[in-house]
């Protein structure tokens, strides 16, 4: 199973973007995952829409929108539109999770949905087969920088389990206190798209990172 690395730009330095972009990407990362935050679903707010068309703008690279956001339906197209080529949403803030995935096929976009450490991961069971990418937050959504918890890795097995035998085109993603020691956890556990941010953006040299994620040296 290849491993995916997504590097989470909430790390970057926004004063220098477009130059930690290039780096990512010079540094072998796959995608660039961008974090929507809005106060309301989580504690933290981060960036949205017009920053996003300024990647696009900058970049070719796949950008994985992660809407840790209330009633994300509202807000599909204008991602869509912004440059976003996957759009993850949470399953515990959508009243309509069928509506929003519906909507983010119409635009063209992969769909994505996301659990937080404490929802069960089979509450996305009858969606799966509906959607490109299931991620398990491993650490609890709204800030960079946290540690891993490492109960998760029981849901990313189960997940496994279940995509192997009813969906197994899906891809299962992990985002949160994503390093050396916790990327082979995951992978172990059956996880192919790792996010890292911190990790990434705070080495001295962002290959052998990303390299490390995927169980190189």
């Amino acid at each position: 199973m290849n491993t995916i690395v997504s590097a989470s730009i909430l790390s970057a330095d926004l004063c220098r973007l477009g130059d930690d972009i290039d780096r990512a990407r010079r540094g072998g990362a796959d995608h660039i995952h961008f974090d929507v935050m809005d106060g309301v679903f989580v504690n933290n707010i981060s960036y949205g829409i017009p920053v996003l068309k300024s990647v696009r703008k900058h970049t070719d690279m796949f950008i994985d929108a992660h809407l840790m956001i209330t009633d994300p339906s509202r807000y599909i197209k204008a991602f869509a539109d912004a440059g976003a080529d996957n759009i993850t949403f949470h399953i515990e803030a959508a009243p309509d999770p069928l509506d929003t995935i519906a909507r983010i096929g119409a635009e063209g976009k992969k769909a994505g949905i996301a659990v937080k450490p404490a929802t069960p991961v089979s509450s996305v069971y009858g969606l799966a087969d509906k959607v490109d990418m299931i991620l398990i937050m491993t650490v609890e959504p709204g800030f960079g920088g946290q540690g891993f918890i490492y109960e998760t890795l029981d849901k990313i097995r189960e997940l496994r389990a279940y995509l192997d035998k009813n969906a197994p085109h899906v891809h299962i993603q992990v985002d949160g206190g994503i390093n050396a020691e916790t990327s082979a956890l995951v992978r172990e556990a059956g996880a192919d798209v790792l996010v890292a941010g911190s990790y990434l953006f705070g080495a001295e040299d962002m290959s052998a990172a990303v390299s490390s994620l995927r169980g190189g040296k």
